[in-house]
């Protein structure tokens, strides 16, 4: 067995792709083979990825897959054999499959039928036979199946491969030797090396005929790149071709050489800048620039953004967390003259930072209360209106909030005014990434509070999965403001998520809702939130309210996200059957079902309170109004009646100090009475007036069972 290498030499793969593609390249194309049985335990994958070529190198492959045997099911034995002798649907299923000679060889001897002796296994067993499925008797039929070859399966596997790249956009372009356009892919591609140990493997591919030609870096090597064996070929794109094959260790080098370049200073650094690099250079070289101090006037988030998404330069900062005025660029060549380079570079930076500062100067010329008007002829959904219609629903909904979280309803409605208002400025129009960020500026120069202008900011919060959440009550009131008018105005007009469609992000937006309410500790029912929100469409003729729909919505997340917590279905469903309205108390719930859950007591009186949910519900409306004491038999009903009347008094006495945990605690010592009512007891007896009195004690026990959690729940 062999290593075996197979690349694909393109013109320049797009950047934000090409890791997707590396991956998927390699990975599909080992899976391909691995199903193939060329491969073995010990063969390891190794996917390459640069802007002009995709590969992978799998170590241990074999030349050609082992030889198997397939046995295929045939038809019933009472079908096939009748009489005991092969019928005439028997006959022509074996000469469809080439082995006729099998019916007339019947039952198969070596003495009867030495023709039939083709497709006997290793153990000397006959090719076709009889045996049980479980079910009824079968004939079977044992054939050799010969390995395939590694020039056939590596054809088939590079098809698949190719056919399953996650392309962004495909490329229409001419064969190579043709005039017209013949092939489809993400690139041109140039060039097709497959080999196993030093054996060219005949594939084609992309219009390609494959052999061991590679190519070099595009402006330090050669063109023509031979490659000897498989295991030379990373050695010799690294040596001879100036290329460093791998995605991974060529962004481990950049990392190396980014943090080398910074000495003292921090490199701000994230991962979709990196790999979108890495994915731009063969052979990387970090050069470091400088621009004029004076640029560090400007928010730094405005040019760490210009650095960052224009020029694809990292930007530095001190140990303090200031943006300092130099940065570092990757190029693809190293130079004798880097001076040059960098120079040019920071020519080219210096414009663009030209223009942020342009931007933010002329920006805060214009107040951004005098800037609400516009937002009125921007449109922000044809059914809904503008965006100055949304922002007064925004400025209601977050004065009607405000006194939930403790926020100054004056500061909310302000807050919530200018909000929306850098959406109209200059650096927001360039950067859309920036809005919020550059209300907040805007408004500290305008002078406004300080909970304004960080709520400007802050109202998008949270903004993805793990972000900080609002932290002043002022921001909390309008993120929720915001959130909940998107869910209440869409869900109005019908426009849900479906599947995994979700355009307006409203997942996102009642994820956001429910972490607020929760980490912040915000004691506000939900429902009030969502009348609240829909009460800001009201004369808003498209909308119709559907505050169930949504109530379903926000559980059913809930349900989700405390799934995604480690909590189990039932403890989760226990809490969220009751449909809780204080939403920042059911961890609380939780953690008290979790614990209760645990106690030895804890399934017997989940199966009790299932029973009894399960007679009150086919029950009906039998229950009578109130327990009759004096309908009570002595002995256990009596006990069960006792008992419940001083559980409910404690179980009222911890929910007032909302210990959920004391409160089922408490139930646990019911565990006997309860057992004993249902050892002892006859609930749906004749008696009308006797059963409904029954069914009444079985409401309040139920009712008293399921103040914190529906107990029940952790039976199913």
């Amino acid at each position: 067995m062999k290593m075996l290498a197979v690349e694909i030499v393109t013109e320049e793969l797009p950047p934000k792709a090409l890791k997707a593609l590396g991956e998927s390249f390699s990975t599909t194309l080992t899976d391909e083979l691995r199903r193939r049985n060329l491969l073995t335990d010990e063969s390891v994958p190794t996917g390459y990825a640069t802007p002009r070529r995709l590969a992978v190198t799998i170590s241990d492959v074999r030349a050609k897959a082992p030889d198997a045997e397939a046995v295929d099911k045939l038809m019933p034995a009472k079908v096939a054999l009748p009489d005991g002798k092969p019928s005439e649907a028997l006959r022509r299923k074996l000469a469809s499959l080439g082995r006729a000679e099998l019916a007339d060889a019947w039952p198969l001897t070596p003495a009867l039928a030495p023709r039939a002796e083709r497709g006997r296994d290793a153990n000397g067993n006959a090719p076709m036979y009889v045996a049980s499925d479980g079910k009824a008797e079968y004939v079977y039929l044992r054939r050799h199946v010969p390995g395939v070859s590694l020039a056939d399966a590596l054809q088939a596997a590079l098809d698949v491969a190719l056919a399953r790249l996650p392309i962004p956009k495909l490329m229409h372009y001419p064969a190579p030797g043709h005039y017209y356009n013949d092939v489809e892919f993400v690139r041109p591609a140039h060039r097709l090396v497959a080999l196993h140990g030093a054996d060219v493997v005949p594939l084609v591919a992309l219009g390609l005929v494959a052999d061991r030609m590679s190519a070099g870096h595009r402006f330090l090597a050669r063109s023509d790149l031979s490659i000897a064996t498989a295991d030379a070929y990373v050695p010799t794109l690294e040596a001879e071709g100036k290329v460093l094959p791998s995605f991974a260790a060529r962004r481990a080098k950049i990392v190396e050489a980014l943090a080398a370049a910074a000495g003292n200073d921090r490199v701000i650094m994230p991962d979709a800048l990196l790999d979108e690099v890495t994915s731009l250079v063969e052979w990387p070289v970090v050069y470091a620039g400088t621009f004029d101090a004076a640029f560090l006037a400007v928010p730094q988030e405005c040019l760490i953004l210009t650095m960052q998404q224009n020029q694809k330069y990292f930007a530095l900062a001190s140990v303090e967390g200031a943006l300092v005025n130099r940065f570092l660029l990757v190029s693809n060549t190293p130079s004798d003259g880097a001076s040059a380079i960098v120079h040019g570079n920071e020519r080219v930076l210096r414009a663009r930072l030209a223009d942020a500062k342009f931007f933010y100067d002329h920006d805060r010329r214009t107040p951004l209360a005098s800037r609400v008007p516009r937002l009125s002829t921007i449109v922000y959904h044809n059914r809904l209106g503008s965006l100055g219609d949304r922002v007064e629903r925004l400025r209601a909904l977050s004065r009607a909030i405000a006194p939930h979280v403790g926020a100054d309803p004056a500061l909310a409605d302000r807050a919530a005014l200018l909000a929306k208002a850098d959406l109209v400025t200059d650096m927001v129009g360039e950067f859309p990434e920036l809005q919020g960020t550059m209300g907040r500026y805007y408004a500290q120069a305008d002078g406004e509070p300080a909970s304004v202008a960080d709520a400007i900011a802050d109202h998008y919060r949270p903004r993805y999965a793990g972000d900080a959440l609002p932290s002043d009550p002022v921001a909390q009131s309008v993120a929720l403001a915001d959130k909940l008018e998107a869910l209440a105005g869409l869900f109005g007009i019908g426009a849900l998520p479906t599947g995994d469609k979700d355009p307006f992000g409203l997942r996102r937006a009642a994820i956001g809702v429910l972490r607020i309410l929760i980490e912040r500790r915000v004691a506000v029912l939900l429902s009030t939130l969502i009348d609240a929100a829909f009460d800001a469409f009201r004369g808003v003729g498209a909308v119709t309210p559907a505050p169930e729909a949504l109530s379903d919505f926000f559980y059913d997340r809930l349900r989700a996200d405390l799934r995604d917590q480690g909590y189990t279905a039932n403890q989760v469903e226990a809490v969220l059957a009751m449909r809780p309205q204080r939403i920042d108390l059911v961890p609380e719930q939780l953690a008290a079902v979790k614990t209760f859950e645990a106690m030895p007591e804890a399934a017997a009186l989940a199966a009790a309170n299932k029973r009894i949910v399960n007679i009150l519900r086919k029950s009906g409306s039998e229950a009578a109004n109130d327990v009759d004491a004096s309908r009570l038999s002595p002995g256990a009903e009596q006990a069960l009646a006792e008992t419940f009347d001083t559980l409910a008094r404690d179980v009222d006495a911890h929910l007032v100090h909302v210990d959920y945990t004391a409160a089922l605690k408490a139930l646990a010592s019911a565990r006997p009475v309860v057992d004993r009512f249902f050892d002892d007891v006859m609930v749906m007896v004749d008696d009308a007036a006797l059963r409904a009195n029954r069914l009444a004690l079985l409401a309040r026990v139920a009712r008293t069972m399921n103040r914190v959690a529906d107990i029940s729940k952790l039976a199913a």
